[in-house]
């Protein structure tokens, strides 16, 4: 068995527990995406073009790190369904944006307000100004992780 020093037993300790809380979150809000019949990988790509507008494809795959071909299926699919449609990029001739249509919106009006809730309700445990220390405290260990690379 492993007996590290304190810093390491800690340090062992906050990431057993940061996983643990993440991964009952993440279920929740999985569960909540299903009850949408929605995959998630859809439910992503509509979300980031609610909220942050049109896209082009390789911004896409490159946000969610999907390969260009997977991302292209998935994108045909909701086009399909009706949700995005593919228009001209007023940049580049050579690539299109992905854009949510009426009926994408229509959706996403429905189900996002509910979607949040969820969100809020799985971490209404801490009081607003805990969450901004977490935050902080997230975007630091991220930020320094990325440099160790």
């Amino acid at each position: 068995m492993y007996q590290g020093d304190e810093q390491s037993q800690l340090d062992l300790r906050l990431f057993r527990v940061w996983m643990k809380a993440f991964q009952a979150v993440a279920e929740n809000i999985l569960k909540d995406i299903e009850s949408h019949n929605i995959s998630k990988e859809n439910f992503m790509i509509l979300e980031l073009l609610y909220s942050k507008g049109p896209h082009p494809v390789q911004k896409i795959s490159e946000a969610f790190s999907i390969p260009s071909g997977s991302i292209t299926y998935v994108v045909d699919k909701l086009e399909k369904k009706g949700l995005v449609e593919r228009q001209p990029n007023p940049n580049d001739r050579r690539a299109s944006n992905v854009v949510l249509t009426e009926k994408g919106r229509a959706l996403f009006d429905e189900i996002f307000p509910k979607h949040v809730a969820t969100i809020s309700e799985n971490i209404s445990f801490i009081t607003n100004e805990e969450k901004e220390q977490l935050i902080d405290l997230l975007k630091r260990i991220g930020i320094g992780a990325q440099n160790l690379r």
